[in-house]
């Protein structure tokens, strides 16, 4: 259940590391895994002078605005089948403006539920799906 001001651990390589939510992109108090929020960079990891020159490097700075989808929350989650999962931490994903992810790489793993609501690039970029 992430609603305002949550703190979420970024888990792609786009330049950020920790993000509060700031909306939640439907009509509801809080957002699960799997939907869409935006953003705020609340710590990003420091841009090199060798990065500045690659074009494909995503240059994000500290307090920059971005959507994310959320792929894992401390709150359990309860499956069709019966069964409640939950992670040790809440963490997303940062979105362009295609809604497609920011960064190459996802580092860590994702929610199954992700599948089910049509995240699929996130599903095949991570590591592993639980």
């Amino acid at each position: 259940m992430i609603q305002l001001k949550s703190r979420l651990n970024v888990i792609d390589n786009s330049g950020a590391i920790v993000a509060e939510c700031i909306k939640v992109l439907k009509n509801a108090r809080w957002a699960s895994v799997g939907d869409e929020i935006i953003v705020s960079v609340k710590k990003a990891r420091p841009i090199s002078e060798k990065t500045t020159n690659v074009q494909s490097a995503a240059k994000l700075r500290k307090g920059d605005v971005r959507r994310a989808v959320i792929v894992r929350t401390k709150k359990e989650i309860r499956r069709p089948d019966g069964r409640y999962v939950r992670f040790d931490d809440n963490a997303c994903v940062l979105l362009n403006n295609n809604q497609q992810p920011l960064g190459s790489r996802i580092l860590g793993l994702v929610s199954a539920e992700l599948r089910f609501k049509n995240w699929i690039k996130i599903v095949s970029l991570a590591p592993r799906v639980v």
